[in-house]
This record gives C-alpha cells, sequence and structure tokens, in this order.
C-alpha cells in the first residue's frame, strides 16, 4: 500500500513539474504577478484581468486593462528568463539563453550552451490592443491609450529597441503613475470602465472561439499577402529598395507603412 502510494505521488510530482515548465502555466504566472502589481495601485485606477474584446477580424484578448483620468494602459505580460532582443519591426523576438554546463566525466571543463527561441513581437500586440481599446473609446478623443509590454521573470531587455514602452515588472507602477494630466471628470472616467466593462465578452467566448478567430484572421492575412494585397488597408504589395536591400511594402506608403518580414 505505502509502495503505490509513494508511485502515485512520484507520478503527480512529475505531472506538476512538466506543467510548470510549459509555456501557458509560465503565461499565467505571469499575468497572475503582474495583476498582483496592478492592485496596488490607488482606488481611483480601475484594473480588468483578461479581457476579450470584438474585432473587425474576430477577437482580441488583452492581459490587462488599467484605467484613470490619466490614460488607460493596455498591458501585455511577458514571462521570460534569458536575453531579449527585439525591436518595432520584426515580425519575432528572440530568446537567447546562455548556461555554463559542466559535465561529470570532464569537471574540470565548462561548456557553454546556447538555446535560442522566438516569440511574436509583443510591441504589435500591445499595438494591436490598444488599437482595440480606441476603437471603443472614440467619444474621448483626447484620452492617451498607452500600450505597455512588461517582462517578468529574469529577462535581460538591453538588446530591446522599442518606441513604446517595454518594461520589467519592477518598473511597471512608476510608468503608469508617470502619467499625472488628467484627461476625465469623475463621471467621464465611469463611463469609460462601464464601456470596457460592457464589450467585455471574455463570458460569452472561451478560449477555444479566440484560438479559432486568430487562426481566421492569421488565414485571411496570409491570403491577401499570397494574392499581392496589403492585409492593412488593401493596397498593392510593391517591390521598395530600402537600407538593407529589397522588400516587399504598401503602394499606400507613406499614408500606410505595412512591410513584409
Amino acid at each position: 500500500m505505502v509502495e503505490a502510494i509513494c508511485i502515485f505521488a512520484t507520478i503527480i510530482l512529475f505531472i506538476y513539474g512538466v506543467w510548470t515548465n510549459t509555456a501557458t502555466y509560465k503565461g499565467h504566472a505571469g499575468e497572475d504577478r503582474v495583476h498582483n502589481i496592478l492592485m496596488q495601485l490607488p482606488d481611483e485606477y480601475y484594473v480588468f484581468k483578461d479581457v476579450i474584446l470584438k474585432t473587425p477580424k474576430g477577437t482580441t484578448q488583452i492581459d490587462h486593462i488599467v484605467v484613470s483620468k490619466y490614460g488607460v494602459f493596455a498591458i501585455e505580460t511577458k514571462n521570460y528568463r534569458g536575453e531579449i532582443y527585439g525591436d518595432d519591426n520584426r515580425r519575432y523576438w528572440t530568446q537567447m539563453i546562455i548556461t555554463d554546463v559542466t559535465y561529470a566525466k570532464k569537471w574540470w571543463k565548462t561548456y557553454t550552451y546556447v538555446k535560442k527561441s522566438r516569440f511574436y513581437n509583443p510591441v504589435k500586440q500591445s499595438l494591436a490592443h490598444s488599437y482595440a481599446i480606441k476603437s471603443y473609446l472614440k467619444e474621448w478623443k483626447y484620452l492617451p491609450i498607452v500600450p505597455i509590454v512588461v517582462f517578468c521573470g529574469d529577462a535581460v531587455l538591453a538588446n530591446v529597441e522599442s518606441s513604446i514602452h517595454v518594461v520589467y515588472d519592477y518598473n511597471l507602477l512608476d510608468l503608469i503613475r508617470s502619467y499625472t494630466t488628467s484627461y476625465l471628470s469623475d463621471s467621464e472616467l465611469q463611463d469609460v470602465v462601464v464601456r470596457l466593462d460592457v464589450e467585455n465578452v471574455r463570458e460569452v467566448i472561451n478560449d477555444k472561439a479566440h484560438v479559432r478567430n486568430l487562426k481566421a484572421a492569421v488565414n485571411d492575412k496570409n491570403n491577401k499577402i499570397a494574392a499581392g494585397i496589403c492585409p492593412r488597408c488593401g493596397g498593392r504589395l510593391v517591390v521598395r529598395n530600402g537600407r538593407y536591400g529589397s522588400f516587399f511594402g504598401c503602394s499606400n506608403y507613406p499614408k500606410c507603412k505595412y512591410t513584409l518580414n
């Protein structure tokens, strides 16, 4: 009996270890950490977690939205470690983890193990979220919608260049509090909060439906690109010459600055 219990416990611990190492678990853990940080804001700030808004192409999921008199903050959370490389224009960013390994048979030698992986540009994600929020708040045209990418874990952002805020989690509160110009009255603030609360369809759209919407949007985009159509504005994709060689860009440049990376 004792042996059976030990085997069962071992299996449970193994499953738990595998689960805690998944991207899904790490993502939820990062979002929970950011949520706990945001809950330290004063009562004049309203925090929404895990919001889904409808868009012309389906739905978009936003980790956190913070609403205040000083602006609305669209927060995209990433829970990574290692060195992060990226900028506004790259479609994918790079995570590089460098580990020194010593083997038992050659204990006097140390080997450097480098692991690289890619993930979708979080700046593009956060900007898309801010555009979606703005489409629901057109009545308040002067209210800033601020995209923010926040990294948890042991990420190093020394190699990140962006025109929007890309910060460590421990800098998030100071960043939000740095916006001090008031754009809303108390009643207008309540109206914005109610608007976003009403438009949040998280309770009626589950994760599977959201993923289907994302896949449909990606397929539509790929079909347009394959046909030589700009997926952003419907213009033509034409060959352009830049500093680093030729590339495909929108014929409606500079009004539309879409490029095919």
